[in-house]
């Protein structure tokens, strides 16, 4: 769905709310039960922090679940990308009918005037308010007010949304802001949704949806739709395995009991921190465990040869000739022909390739050149054989060298520049 900016709303669909889910301890009994119990309490946990703050009750924490386990099987309703991007205009208008407008208190929203404006910008009517018009008063009106009062600076009006244009009175401040931002997001949906609805189906869609969905009784809209889009992005994800991580199964009901205990509290053992943790060191190591054994046992059994040297942090080098000159210190910049490559040969970067060498600081490069560079004299060829936490670590780098890579490098220092 394309996105409509002013509201920023999200995927929504019919809300079932007589689940019940309890918080209780649960045996993981395999790497894959942790993984899809982390992911429900480092989310859960977040979502407690940024969603519950006004109601954590276990009805509004029932229903967001309820969503999301429904989204996951399957059992929302087919809806048409109009028909969608009402519904979740109209969630976003009731939560709107506690927090003020675009969840600005110092505007109450008054819906009938918000309502008649958007249908307004479907039918690109003008009357009251251009589309330019409209984004200026309303940046300027909403940025100038916003946060000055704590409570809502009036009453709530409730109305559906017309079927047709046609002009209002706009009698006092709040109205027009009420105005603006309707006629906005009516202009946005047409711009964007209903671009192609030559026959102006949609649109009619479009309005019955919304006022079908501002009949729907839900304790968080906002909430509900963020459990739906997340059942929704589960499921889409089962086929590369859980969030990404090759054959990881899904579990759903772990990751529900996992958002059961954050969200209730009723996790004691595990903090959401260490559990965010645990699913990214289990991510490396299913899809780079390999490539960081391999560069172990690359080292090892290269460590044995009498030629290489090791120091303390793990660096290997081999002599290949040792100038004469002088050794370059931390702060100094040198000039230097190399050529890296992977354990398997694969060569990834090469001055001698671009036929002229280069120069840096000896400080800027990564920890196994800063520290080889400083054991040769001018004039020396070494060989060093970097483990990957004094290369570029956890992440990689560029497209050839993945996370937890064992680096070879040939380095000739031809030079200290000053």
């Amino acid at each position: 769905m394309k996105k409509i900016g002013l509201l920023a709303v999200i995927a929504m669909a019919m809300i079932s709310c007589g689940n019940t889910y309890t918080a209780k301890q649960i045996t993981l009994n395999d790497r894959t039960d942790s993984v899809n119990y982390a992911l429900g309490l480092m989310n859960g946990s977040m979502i407690k922090m940024q969603q519950l703050a006004q109601d954590s009750s276990d009805a509004v924490i029932n229903e967001f679940l309820g969503a999301l386990e429904k989204a996951y099987n399957g059992k929302t309703e087919k809806l048409s990308e109009a028909q969608e991007t009402a519904r979740n205009i109209a969630f976003a208008v009731k939560d709107f009918e506690t927090k003020g407008l675009a969840e600005n208190k110092s505007f109450p929203i008054n819906e009938k005037i918000f309502f008649q404006a958007l249908v307004n910008g479907l039918y690109e009517d003008t009357t009251v308010m251009t589309q330019e018009v409209a984004a200026e008063y309303f940046r300027s009106i909403y940025m100038t007010s916003m946060g000055k009062d704590s409570v809502l600076a009036g009453k709530t009006l409730k109305a559906k949304c017309p079927s047709s244009a046609a002009p209002v009175v706009l009698a006092n401040q709040a109205d027009s802001a009420n105005y603006a931002f309707g006629f906005l997001n009516g202009s946005e949906v047409k711009m964007y949704i209903l671009a192609s609805d030559s026959t102006g189906d949609d649109r009619k869609d479009f309005i019955k949806e919304m006022n079908k969905s501002l009949k729907l009784k839900c304790r968080n809209p906002q909430l509900m739709a963020l459990g739906q889009n997340i059942g929704k992005l589960i499921r889409e994800q089962e086929g590369e395995g859980l969030v990404g991580i090759p054959g990881m199964e899904t579990r759903i009901n772990v990751i529900l009991q996992g958002f059961v205990n954050s969200m209730k509290g009723a996790e004691k053992d595990w903090e959401p921190a260490a559990a965010q943790a645990y699913v990214q060191r289990t991510m490396d190591e299913i899809k780079y465990g390999e490539t960081r054994r391999l560069g172990e046992e690359f080292l090892a059994a290269n460590a044995l040869n009498d030629s290489v040297q090791v120091t303390e942090s793990g660096l290997q080098y081999k002599v290949i000739k040792m100038g004469n000159g002088k050794k370059p210190s931390a702060t100094d910049k040198v000039r230097v022909h190399y050529e890296g490559t992977l354990i398997d040969g694969t060569v990834f970067d090469s001055s001698y390739q671009r036929g002229e060498p280069t120069s840096f600081g000896v400080n800027q490069v990564i920890a196994g050149w800063t520290e080889g560079l400083q054991l040769m004299p001018v004039g020396s060829t070494f060989m060093f054989y970097i483990p990957y936490n004094l290369a570029y670590g956890e992440r990689g780098a560029g497209q050839q060298i993945s996370p937890y890579a064992t680096l070879i490098f040939k380095v000739e220092l031809l030079g200290i520049e000053k």
